[in-house]
């Protein structure tokens, strides 16, 4: 019996062992090509991640695990790739395309251009895929794109995206970047006002917003969300850190729970949860973008 037990005890030992050396394998920071200009990042199947480009809209893809990528789509000249989502359903990636007024679709696994959607904008930004439709901040025009998502996964007609006013409690600032990071919680979006310092909560059906309570805390320069469940992680770029908050009832309310930040962030934009780890692009705004300029992803102790 003892020896079963040391036997078992022995097995348990080295499976710890294993698996906090796999956990240890993951890099803590992944390289981007040289004058890649990253902005937006999203997770895509097992370690899959996608990152885009502001310098062209190219789109780069990597592994977590493995810490290596390539440029999987070809930028073309002047274009843009801001915020980036992948729709698991029917692997596909959308990305804004910032001040072209443009949200592209591609394949993201054979990295071909599905359609392109035009609109009347500012700066379209940020990109949340839900079940219904694709949803996408517009960061000088008050209101959200909306590309409603057809049965069966074939993409909708580009007459059918529409642009829905944003009404309620949000007041664009007209000298200030507004509407940035989007996310869905609950049936809900959630989106944040960066030069406000504010979050809100958005009906998709209505665009009717309301501001969510964060006991005083503000979330200045905040940029990209990520959510996990009720835990919504804001990364505050040119501050170089990651707030964590726990999202209230009826998302009327959100607590801080910490602030993250590393020594190895330069403006930070947006973060990916990929294999239970949270992982954020560095866009190192204020850095002149030349072709020699290094650029990275780090992962967060998230």
């Amino acid at each position: 019996m003892r020896r079963t037990i040391a036997l078992l005890l022995g097995t348990v030992l080295a499976l710890s062992a294993w698996t906090g050396t796999v956990a240890a394998n993951f890099p803590e920071r992944i390289d981007l090509p040289d004058g890649w200009q990253p902005e937006g990042i999203t997770s895509g199947s097992g370690t899959t991640i996608y990152v885009g480009s502001l310098a062209d809209g190219a789109i780069w893809r990597g592994d977590t695990r493995t810490g290596t990528g390539d440029v999987f789509i070809p930028g073309v000249a002047g274009q843009m790739a801001v915020g980036i989502d992948y729709e698991a359903g029917a692997d596909r990636l959308w990305v804004a395309g910032g001040a072209g007024s443009q949200v592209r679709v591609y394949d993201a696994s054979s990295g071909s251009l599905l359609e392109t959607y035009s609109f009347t904008s500012g700066f379209l930004n940020d990109v949340a895929v839900t079940d219904d439709a694709v949803y996408v901040t517009d960061s000088n025009v008050q209101q959200l794109i909306v590309i409603p998502l057809a049965a069966g996964g074939a993409l909708p007609a580009t007459g059918d995206a529409t642009m829905l006013p944003l009404t309620g409690d949000i007041v664009y600032d007209p000298a200030a970047f507004n509407a940035n990071g989007i996310v869905e919680s609950r049936g809900w979006l959630i989106l944040v006002q960066s030069g406000e310092g504010l979050l809100f909560r958005v009906d998709p059906a209505t665009g009717e917003t309301a501001e969510i309570d964060l006991g005083g805390y503000s979330v200045t320069a905040g940029d990209g969300l990520e959510l996990r469940g009720s835990t919504l992680y804001v990364v505050r770029n040119q501050l170089n850190l990651v707030a964590t908050l726990r999202l209230g009832p009826g998302l009327g309310s959100a607590s801080l729970v910490e602030e993250f930040t590393s020594a190895d962030f330069s403006v930070p934009t947006t973060a990916t949860l990929s294999a239970g780890r949270l992982w954020a692009v560095n866009a190192r705004f204020g850095t002149p973008p030349t072709p020699d300029t290094e650029y990275w992803i780090t992962r967060v102790p998230a």
